[in-house]
């Protein structure tokens, strides 16, 4: 998943890019409104994270604009702000959580997946998939509790289709939210095919993927 640190704190900044990329998200940094308005025009994010005391805009107002431009995003603010009129005009203008500096790593991580989870309507961390069980937060893939190895990127795309279940995704929206961008050779376009035609490998083995679906010309879906 993409994500887009807005922090001028550079060390900060740094540090939560650092670790979440640890947990296999994709992050940029903007130091600025001005250069996080650039990325937001340039890329779609899973989710961004806003603090408040920007030097070249409220970060409130960023917020405002920020939802106009990636509108499917989620946003969690982070901020030294205490004021209680700063969180329900953060949450009123759409966040949809806040942390108060200093914060937990661990904790911004959790309220991450608990987001991910709600907007994708499941709320318990492990997913029945037909005769499947993937743990999203163990990153894990059981059948009857024998465990399916997946590597990074295919588990990656699994979880991912998983969380936007029932909706039709093409090969760009997956490239873009699995790998950062799609790759400017249009040989290597086929990756995302490579990988679905190995996690379809992986799985059958043990029951049907047939909740794997191709929608020629487009993309994929996984159907529940």
């Amino acid at each position: 998943m993409k994500v887009l640190i807005i922090e001028d704190e550079k060390a900060m900044a740094k540090e939560m890019c650092v670790f979440l990329e640890k947990a296999f998200y994709l992050c940029d940094i903007a130091y600025t409104a001005g250069q996080a308005n650039i990325l937001m025009e340039e890329n779609q994010y899973d989710f961004i994270l806003l603090d408040l005391g920007l030097p070249d805009k409220d970060g409130l107002q960023v917020l405002s604009d920020s939802k106009k431009i990636c509108p499917n995003a989620s946003y969690i603010i982070l901020t030294a702000r205490g004021d209680l009129e700063d969180r329900i005009r953060g949450l009123d203008l759409g966040a949809d959580d806040y942390l108060a500096k200093p914060f937990s790593l661990l904790e911004l991580q959790s309220r991450m997946q608990a987001i991910s989870r709600r907007k994708s309507g499941n709320n318990d961390p492990v997913i029945e998939l037909g005769e499947f069980s993937v743990d999203l937060n163990k990153r894990s893939v059981l059948h009857q509790q024998q465990g399916i190895e997946l590597s990074r990127k295919e588990f990656d795309l699994l979880s991912y289709m998983l969380l936007h279940k029932n909706r039709p995704l093409t090969r760009f929206q997956l490239s873009e939210h699995i790998w950062g961008n799609f790759s400017d050779d249009d040989n290597d376009s086929n990756y995302i095919d490579v990988h679905i035609k190995n996690i379809r490998k992986k799985m059958v083995v043990f029951a049907p993927v047939d909740w794997l679906q191709t929608l020629r010309g487009i993309g994929y879906k996984i159907k529940i």
